[in-house]
């Protein structure tokens, strides 16, 4: 077995050091890029969304490099991504890759078949070697988010502009040649210190936006034009309201003790959207809402084009503006996005958002006298 997976943001590193604990080995697809964004718009069909064009790309990279097995997360209810290992893997026997997959999906219940699918990838039934492993996985994945908050919290206070990213970048190219958690987990860690410890500019004036919408467009930078970045250089710290992490603890561990938070998040959208219609439009709601109650100066909603859920959100949310007085913006991507005007719009609302504050505290400064 050669195990691989499509990328999603940060999660390829704790999925490496989950897969080479259990003693697998894996192919880790190349960075998204607009070659892997060709090569899954030319073999998907033209409809489709824009995450399972970026999967076929990475999987068909990394079948080339002699994967033959792909490790993917699974989905229920009416939301497309329930159906793309099915079409994924039709596509790539089409194109002559054949490729076993093993899915993981939400266990619902049904721990039986999830556990099974584990013993197949571990190629053990060893309880403590797959509890081990998983548990180091699961910790990578905290770390590796908790290194992306750093990130968000320093880009815009940094004095000198592109500090942060340059020991992120220097991550990203280290940590694929690191070996299994210890490795890892060190260079996370010693990453994460070198840019906390980079110097702030104290006069800069910071802007607090939430990033809400569709999982894989809020998580994977090369889809969503590497927002985080881009909000960040102009003053922007982003709070996103999903994560590999979060998602892990509320459907994993929480759910069946009947502890997640999600039930917060599902309340406060309520008056807006009664049920669940797929995706994570119910989340996109509850999470404008709650930014909105904890003075968030904005939100942005992104989604790729075509996606049910949240074209069912995006025609809410304009309510949801009004009713708590909180500028929103939608950005919505596809293959043909174009990053001038994305920009552009973006320019645009920080500028908007940052002369929205300016004014109410020029408005609180002259009632206070």
């Amino acid at each position: 077995m050669k195990a691989t997976f499509p990328h999603m943001g940060n999660q390829y590193v704790a999925a490496k050091v989950l897969l080479e604990e259990l003693g697998v080995d894996i192919v880790i697809p190349p960075q998204c890029s607009q070659d892997t964004l060709e090569i899954g718009t030319k073999y998907s069909p033209e409809s489709i969304c824009l995450p399972l064009k970026v999967n076929i790309g990475n999987l068909v990279e990394s079948a080339k490099a002699g994967a033959d097995t792909v490790v993917f997360s699974g989905s229920c209810g009416p939301c497309r991504f329930g159906y793309y290992s099915v079409l994924e893997k039709e596509i790539l026997r089409e194109l002559g890759h054949e490729m076993e997959f093993i899915l993981f999906d939400p266990p619902q219940g049904d721990y039986r078949t999830f556990i099974s699918r584990i013993f197949k990838l571990a190629q053990t039934s060893n309880p403590y070697k797959i509890g081990k492993a998983l548990r180091r996985g699961v910790q990578i994945l905290y770390q590796v988010d908790a290194l992306d908050k750093a990130a968000h919290y320093k880009r815009p206070r940094q004095r000198e502009i592109g500090k942060v990213d340059f020991y992120y970048d220097k991550f990203h190219k280290e940590v694929r040649n690191t070996c299994c958690y210890k490795e890892t987990s060190r260079l996370i860690e010693e990453i994460k210190q070198q840019i906390m410890n980079i110097e702030e500019d104290p006069t800069r004036e910071v802007l607090k936006v939430g990033i809400v919408g569709e999982i894989y467009t809020i998580i994977e930078p090369f889809v969503n034009l590497n927002v985080e970045r881009k909000l960040g250089e102009m003053g922007v710290e982003i709070e996103k309201s999903l994560e590999v992490s979060r998602w892990l603890t509320e459907h994993l561990f929480l759910s069946p003790l009947k502890l997640t938070s999600e039930g917060k998040i599902h309340k406060a959208a309520k008056p807006y959207l009664k049920t669940m219609i797929g995706g994570h439009a119910r989340e996109t709601i509850g999470y404008t809402v709650e930014y909105a109650e904890r003075g968030f100066d904005g939100v942005i909603q992104i989604y790729p084009l075509t996606c049910m859920p949240e074209i069912v959100a995006q025609s809410i949310l304009p309510t949801v503006e009004q009713d708590y007085n909180i500028p929103y913006l939608c950005l919505i991507v596809d293959e043909m996005t174009g990053e001038a005007g994305y920009t552009t719009r973006l320019e645009a609302f920080i500028d908007l958002l940052r002369r929205r504050k300016e004014r109410q505290e020029s408005e609180e400064l002259l009632s206070r006298h």
